[in-house]
């Protein structure tokens, strides 16, 4: 297929079509783009009701009225999907949209997942999991989504940017799901002993700097386009690591450190879900959180090499920035909204804005400084206090 040139001029605004916007990834691109570069991009962000990825009708119909210039697909199927959800979603929806992207010769943003990849350190972006009929319904589904896009590229041409995301933090999720999962079974007091060990260590994807790394790959087709980037941050952390410092910052009693060995894990797990079943059979809808159904992972290192991303023209927007420099204001936007909701017990907000505030010292302590003007606005003894300061 003959490739057609990709070229941003400050002067032309090019238009996109953006599915997955309600998402935390998609929902940052769209702020982003708005904010950055309405000067260069407009991006369509249909819901669901105005383009289902599962209906081709849909898509067709859009994309014939819209003729976008590029296309991003962030939307995913949740982890615990139904085999059918997954398969319409992950893998047929990316596969139109592919489609759509070579007819019309323009680029074909998608997001993938470190599922599709084994467990294993710095694991590189040519690695992938065995494709059998025994994955879990989204590794599966996401699995054969990348290797669709790849057959596409080699044999018509289709220019695709790939982008794999391990565990993702960042605020406005409005779904309890992966990372907010975590910080949410800690919140609640529900997680009583630590279902991880000392080993296990992961990769993490801070969602700011997605929308940055979107626009970059948009501007450099020729660098980006036709290969799969690992977007995470240089260093992985230890999950048990970070699940001892949020206990601190919320000052929690639990989870106790004690290190349930898998075996028992992944059995207290089996009995729930046999309860779950009982109770539905008397009418009581019960659901087990889908990240219970990769509890192994748990257990598992797993962490995504960042050489070739180190390599490219892209820059970092925020080097600093990591799962825990965030974790002071992402524990405050979510402990807020689920107070807001009633799914959690109010905290103490005084004691965790100390907390807050202890974290700026030991790893900002230039905020500290940046924070002197509106401390030193107000007098410090108050307005009515008379000149001199001595008794009479």
């Amino acid at each position: 297929m003959r490739e057609r040139k990709f070229t941003c001029l400050g002067n032309i605004v090019k238009t996109g079509l953006l599915v997955g916007g309600s998402g935390l990834i998609g929902g940052g691109i769209i702020h982003y783009f708005k904010k950055r570069a309405d000067d260069e991009f407009e991006l369509l962000a249909p819901n669901s009701k105005q383009l289902s990825l599962r209906d081709p009708e849909d898509i067709r119909g859009y994309c014939r009225k819209f003729r976008p210039e590029f296309i991003i697909n962030c939307a995913i199927a949740a982890l615990d999907s139904s085999p059918l959800l997954a398969y319409e979603t992950n893998y047929l929806g990316t596969l139109h949209l592919a489609r759509v992207a070579m007819e019309l010769q323009i680029p074909y943003i998608h997001f993938s997942s470190a599922a599709v990849l084994p467990p294993g350190e710095n694991l590189t972006e040519d690695e992938r999991l065995e494709l059998t009929p025994e994955l879990a319904n989204y590794p599966k589904s996401k699995l054969l989504a990348e290797l669709a896009l790849g057959e596409l590229h080699r044999r018509h041409g289709l220019d695709y940017t790939n982008i794999r995301l391990a565990v993702v933090y960042g605020a406005h999720d409005h779904k309890i799901q992966g990372f907010q999962r975590l910080l949410f079974s800690l919140a609640d007091q529900t997680m009583p002993l630590m279902f991880t060990n000392r080993r296990a260590v992961h990769s993490y994807s801070n969602a700011k700097k997605v929308p940055a790394f979107v626009h970059h790959v948009l501007k450099n087709r020729a660098e980006f386009g036709g290969r799969t980037w690992h977007f995470v941050d240089p260093l992985p952390v230890a999950l048990s690591q970070l699940i001892i410092t949020i206990k601190s910052h919320l000052d929690l009693r639990r989870p106790r450190e004690i290190y349930l060995p898998y075996p028992i894990a992944s059995f207290g797990a089996g009995c729930m879900r046999r309860l779950i079943r009982l109770l539905g059979r008397i009418g009581i809808e019960a659901r087990m959180p889908a990240e219970l159904l990769f509890m192994e992972n748990f257990y598992q290192t797993q962490t995504l090499s960042s050489q070739r991303l180190k390599n490219s023209s892209f820059v970092d927007p925020k080097p600093e920035a990591t799962v825990f420099t965030e974790l002071p204001l992402l524990l405050e936007y979510y402990l807020s909204r689920w107070e807001a909701l009633n799914l959690i017990t109010p905290r103490n907000r005084d004691h965790f804005a100390g907390r807050v505030k202890e974290e700026e010292f030991v790893r900002k302590p230039e905020q500290v400084l940046a924070a002197l003007d509106d401390e030193t606005r107000h007098p410090f003894l108050g307005p009515e206090q008379p000149e001199g300061g001595g008794r009479k």
